[in-house]
């Protein structure tokens, strides 16, 4: 599932980091907020190889951020995690190619919705 979420950037908080059992970490999160009739922010996060998509921004910037979203239970308490996985700068209208940061592939291949390659 893609979901995208566009808005303002209002705050980049500093990077975490630590030593987990697959090794050291590192996320840093970061506040945006909507274009809405009702402006709704939303802190999102940004895992390792993924934190210089962040870097260049500035508070202030229009970006667009493509996420995951997933829930975890612990203790009887439930802890919602927003991962961006790509982030654009620029509204997802007046985005132009130059204003676009690294990314993952592609999902369009190109070829018809109905035509597998497999």
């Amino acid at each position: 599932m893609n979901i995208e979420l566009s808005g303002k950037l209002i705050q980049k908080l500093d990077i975490v980091s630590g030593d987990g059992k697959n090794g050291k970490w590192e996320k840093q999160e970061f506040v945006i907020e909507t274009d809405d009739q009702y402006p709704k922010k939303i802190c999102m996060n940004v895992w390792g190889d993924k934190l210089p998509m962040l870097a260049s921004l500035v508070i202030g910037d229009q970006l667009t951020a493509s996420v995951n979203i997933e829930s975890r239970e612990y203790n009887g308490r439930w802890y919602t995690d927003i991962k961006a996985w790509r982030i654009q700068r620029g509204a997802e209208t007046g985005t132009s190619p130059s204003a676009e940061l690294p990314s993952l592939p592609p999902d369009d291949l190109g070829l018809p919705d109905d035509d597998l390659p497999f």
